[in-house]
C-alpha cells in the first residue's frame, strides 16, 4: 500500500450530520480527476454541522477513510476537510493600494487583497476563505484580471467566509485522532459549487443549496464571483422527525420510509398506494397511506424552501440569479422536490449532480457526494496554485543567482 502523498493523490472528507464520505482522487496529466476510492459510513456524534461527541465522530471518520483506502490501495495522511454549521458567516469587503510601477503586478494584487481582508474579525473567529470578486483600476471597474494593466490606484472587492475557532478546532481534532492532517478547511457550500455548477451559471447568476440532514448550505454567485454564503440550521432531519412522530415509528425506520416512499408534492401520489410502517416497542407493523405520508412531508419542504427564499431576499441578490437555483445533497433527491421548488421560487431549479470524472464516476454521480467531490476539485486547484507558487519562487531565486553571477564576472 502506497502513501497518498507519494502518488500525489487528493483526499476529500465530508463529515456530515447523517453520513461521512471520504473520496480519494488522482489528478491526471490532462487535468481531469480520476476517482480511485470512496468510503461512505453513517455519521455518529454530529448535529447541524457541529461535533457533539469527539470519539464517535472519530470512529465514524476512521471507518469511512479505511474503506476509501482499501478501495484506492493507498494510505491517506492528509485531507481537504469540509465544514458547516450556523457559526459560519460571510461578509463583503474592499481594499485599495497605489500601483507601484504604474503597471499592476502580482505583488500589487496580493497587497490589495491583503488590505481588503485586514478588517476587524470578532474574537474567537477565523477566516476560512478570502475570495476575490473583481478589481478596479482608477475609474475602470469590474476587472477580473488586472495584472499588466496600467494605472495609479488598484481597488478590490472580496468575499470573506469566517467560522468559529472552537468549532473548527473540534472538527479538526476528530480528523487528527485518526492520525490524519487537515490540509485546509473548506466551507461545504463552496465545495459543492465546485462540483455541481458550470462557469456559465456563475456568470449569469445562480444559487446553489446543499440540502443535507442537519443544515442547508447556500452559496450565491453573480458575474462569476461568490457574493453571499449562508447556513440554515434546518434540513432533512426535520422531515424525518415529523414522520417518526406522526407515524409513531423509530427514527431509523422513519428515515428509510422517507428515502423510499416520501414525495414532496401530495398531488403526485395516489391515495390507493399503501406502505408498511414499523411500530415501536415490538408492536406489529401497520399499513398506512403513501398519500398521508406526502401530506406530512409537503409542508416541511415548503418551510425549508421558504427559509432559503428568505435568505435570498436578505442577501439582495434574488433578482440577479438568472440561472436559477441548483439543489444538491441527499434531501434534494426526494421525488417532487425540484418541481415543488420551482413553484415556490418561481424560477428555474435543477438537481445538482457532480460533474463527470474518470474512474468510479458511476459511484459518485450522486447529489449526496456533491460536497466530497467538490473538495477534490477544490484540492486540484489549490495544489496547482501551490505548484505555481513554488515555480515562481524558484524562478525568482534563479534570477537572483544569475544577477549575482553577472556582477561577479563584471567585477572580478
Amino acid at each position: 500500500m502506497t502513501k497518498a502523498m507519494d502518488r500525489k493523490l487528493i483526499v476529500g472528507l465530508d463529515i456530515g450530520t447523517s453520513k461521512i464520505v471520504a473520496v480519494v482522487g488522482e489528478v491526471l496529466p490532462d487535468g481531469q480527476i480520476n476517482v480511485l476510492g470512496v468510503g461512505n459510513h453513517a455519521s455518529r456524534g454530529m448535529d447541524k454541522g457541529g461535533v457533539n461527541d469527539l470519539d464517535s465522530v472519530a470512529q465514524s471518520v476512521q471507518r469511512a477513510v479505511d474503506e476509501a483506502e482499501m478501495m484506492a490501495d493507498c494510505q491517506v495522511s492528509a485531507v481537504y476537510l469540509a465544514i458547516s454549521g450556523r457559526h459560519v458567516r460571510c461578509q463583503n469587503e474592499s481594499g485599495m493600494v497605489p500601483i507601484n510601477d504604474a503597471e499592476v503586478s502580482q505583488d500589487d494584487v496580493d497587497a490589495v487583497i491583503h488590505t481588503a481582508k485586514s478588517v476587524q474579525i470578532p474574537e474567537g473567529r477565523r477566516i476560512l476563505h478570502v475570495l476575490p470578486q473583481e478589481f478596479g483600476i482608477d475609474y475602470q471597474e469590474g476587472i477580473k484580471s488586472p495584472i499588466g494593466m496600467s494605472g495609479v490606484r488598484l481597488t478590490s472587492n472580496v468575499h470573506l467566509v469566517t467560522c468559529a475557532n472552537d468549532m473548527a478546532r473540534n472538527i479538526i481534532k476528530c480528523v487528527e485522532r485518526c492520525d490524519l492532517r487537515a490540509d485546509q478547511l473548506i466551507f461545504s457550500a463552496l465545495a459543492s459549487s465546485y462540483a455541481v455548477l458550470t462557469d456559465d451559471e456563475k456568470e449569469l447568476g445562480v444559487c446553489v443549496v446543499d440540502m443535507g440532514a442537519g443544515t442547508m448550505d447556500m452559496a450565491v454567485y453573480t458575474n462569476g464571483a461568490l457574493r453571499h454564503t449562508a447556513v440554515i440550521p434546518a434540513a432533512g432531519n426535520q422531515v424525518t422527525s415529523d414522520i417518526a412522530k406522526i407515524f409513531r415509528t423509530p427514527l431509523s425506520h422513519a428515515e428509510e420510509i422517507k428515502t423510499r416512499y416520501a414525495c414532496a408534492i401530495k398531488n403526485l401520489v395516489s391515495k390507493e398506494e399503501s406502505i408498511e410502517v414499523p411500530s415501536v416497542g415490538g408492536r406489529p407493523s401497520r399499513t398506512m397511506s403513501r398519500h398521508t405520508l406526502a401530506e406530512v412531508v409537503e409542508p416541511r419542504y415548503q418551510e425549508l424552501f421558504e427559509l432559503v427564499q428568505e435568505e435570498l431576499r436578505k442577501s439582495g441578490l434574488e433578482e440577479q440569479i438568472a440561472a436559477g437555483i441548483v439543489l444538491t445533497g441527499g434531501t434534494a433527491q426526494m421525488e417532487g422536490a425540484i418541481q415543488f421548488a420551482e413553484e415556490i421560487f418561481q424560477m428555474p431549479v435543477r438537481l445538482g449532480m457532480p460533474l463527470p470524472v474518470k474512474g468510479l464516476n458511476d459511484y459518485v454521480a450522486d447529489p449526496r457526494f456533491a460536497t466530497a467531490m467538490g473538495l477534490l476539485h477544490y484540492g486540484k486547484d489549490d495544489s496547482a496554485g501551490r505548484r505555481a507558487d513554488r515555480i515562481s519562487v524558484g524562478e525568482g531565486v534563479s534570477s537572483l543567482w544569475s544577477k549575482l553571477q553577472s556582477w561577479f564576472k563584471g567585477n572580478f
